[in-house]
């Protein structure tokens, strides 16, 4: 202490301390009920800029492409800490197309969001055939079998970044 005040140069103990502004993404939006409009307008600025965005808190500069899915079916409820629930909002990054057709992903990390001539689907990725041009998909959900798909039949793949979950009573 000097003069009865504290030093201020030093931090005192159980006190908040400022940090760096947060840096807050904006992210589009891609609904339950927007994901058939999202299947034919994904490569379209003028659609994407009609998506609701949503603000998700990052730790550093985001880098590449980013889209917040919701989910849709209960294909990754298995009933675990893992699951992904109708209705959860999943922040994405894409993976560029040249990384999943001439080298494997990275599978084990993470969970994915396809964009399938189908459908958009949230799956694992279980295996990934480069020769092929194939992966294998997998849902938690026993009740759906495995499933291998043509890459050629994917416009996007995004790894699952964050999962943010509604509170359900």
């Amino acid at each position: 202490m000097l003069n009865g005040y504290y030093d201020n140069k030093l931090p005192k103990e159980n006190e908040a301390s400022l940090i760096d502004e947060p840096i807050i993404l904006r992210v589009p939006l891609v609904s339950q009920y927007a994901q058939a409009g999202y299947l034919c307008g994904y490569a379209d600025a003028a659609y994407m800029a009609t998506l609701p965005t949503i603000p998700y808190i990052v730790d550093h500069e985001a880098q590449g492409h980013y889209v917040a899915f919701e989910v849709k079916g209960d294909s990754m409820n298995d009933g675990t800490e893992d699951a992904i629930l109708e209705g959860d909002r999943l922040l994405c990054r894409e993976i560029q197309p040249h990384l999943w057709v001439d080298s494997k992903l990275h599978i084990r990390k993470w969970d994915f969001v396809i964009v399938h001539t189908e459908g958009i689907l949230v799956k694992r990725i279980i295996d990934h055939n480069v020769e092929n041009h194939t992966i294998t998909i997998h849902s938690l959900n026993s009740m759906y079998p495995d499933k291998v798909i043509n890459l050629a039949d994917v416009k996007q793949i995004f790894n699952v970044i964050e999962l943010q979950r509604p509170r359900r009573r």
